[in-house]
């Protein structure tokens, strides 16, 4: 897959390359650390830098920095609260009751969909949660979960927790895909062949766009045309890949995907959802969130 950024793809630019980010100075880029408000060095964690420096910042795959414009939204929001009382639900600008349609389009550009197709809401365990009882459908042939041995352990505990809830043994029901014997990343090779050999077994898949420990980028078009070949339902959990690479799931016909938006999209705790529509599944129970 090639994961060059469109506007640098006519050079050819590896992106993993000091030719990269020294591109990105030139256009700019150092200015934008002036955008968002870094920590200060503590005393526990000065051993490099002198207390009250500016932190050079390595966290963006557990929480982003925050905009230095958060501040006035935020208070934005507590002043129409506090002049308008409920009537700030229908008092623009970005009316409470429609806060979803506000962000919609934004999200939609940065993983590459519809603004039909995301949805903000809840977190994104609750948004796995939600995806995997509208499409987990096991029976008594096709049951079959696709995880990765090194998944994040909360997504570990979602397909363990469907499987269950269906009255199968999660031992039974998930398959784990890990890295060849000396190896830390998996072949995309490996992830095909797990997906024919499972076949007609496989319900479906819940795979990380970007793994959170190694950075592996998975091939997401690849694996999802191989789950949707054998009569699966390709899902992504895509919290360490938005923001981070380019996506596009609806070119990709990507089943479903959940991500969050405080990692590399330096937000709030909030998650999305996307959903596409899906060939081969009776239609599944709809989640939508309420007022």
């Amino acid at each position: 897959m090639d994961v060059r950024f469109s506007s640098l793809k006519s050079d050819c630019v590896n992106p993993l390359s000091t030719e990269f980010a020294q591109s990105l100075d030139a256009v700019g880029g150092s200015c934008r650390r002036d955008h968002f408000l870094f920590p200060k060095v503590s005393d526990s964690n000065a051993r490099y830098r002198s207390v009250g420096s500016r932190a050079v910042y390595l966290c963006g795959n557990s929480l982003g920095l925050q905009p230095s414009r958060t501040a006035s939204y935020v208070n934005a929001e507590l002043e129409k609260w506090g002049e308008s009382g409920v009537e700030g639900h229908f008092t623009p600008p970005r009316p409470w009751v429609t806060a979803d349609e506000t962000v919609s389009n934004g999200c939609a550009a940065l993983v590459g969909a519809l603004e039909s197709e995301v949805v903000a809401m809840n977190s994104l365990t609750v948004n796995l949660h939600l995806m995997m009882c509208s499409f987990y459908r096991p029976t008594a042939s096709r049951y079959v979960i696709l995880l990765e041995e090194g998944a994040f352990p909360s997504d570990a505990h979602v397909a363990a927790s469907q499987a269950r809830l269906h009255g199968i043994d999660p031992s039974r029901a998930i398959i784990t895909l890990a890295p060849r014997i000396g190896e830390a990343t998996l072949r995309l090779e490996d992830i095909l062949d797990a997906v024919e050999r499972a076949g007609e077994t496989l319900a479906i898949s819940l795979l990380p766009g970007v793994q959170y420990f190694t950075g592996q980028f998975l091939d997401i078009p690849r694996i999802t045309e191989a789950v949707r070949r054998v009569g699966g339902v390709a899902g992504w959990d895509l919290a360490h890949a938005v923001g981070n690479v380019p996506l596009q799931l609806h070119d990709w016909d990507v089943d479903w995907a959940a991500w969050c938006s405080y990692k590399y999209c330096n937000a709030g705790p909030v998650s999305q959802w996307r959903r596409s529509s899906t060939h081969h599944l009776c239609p599944p129970h709809t989640h939508t969130p309420s007022g």
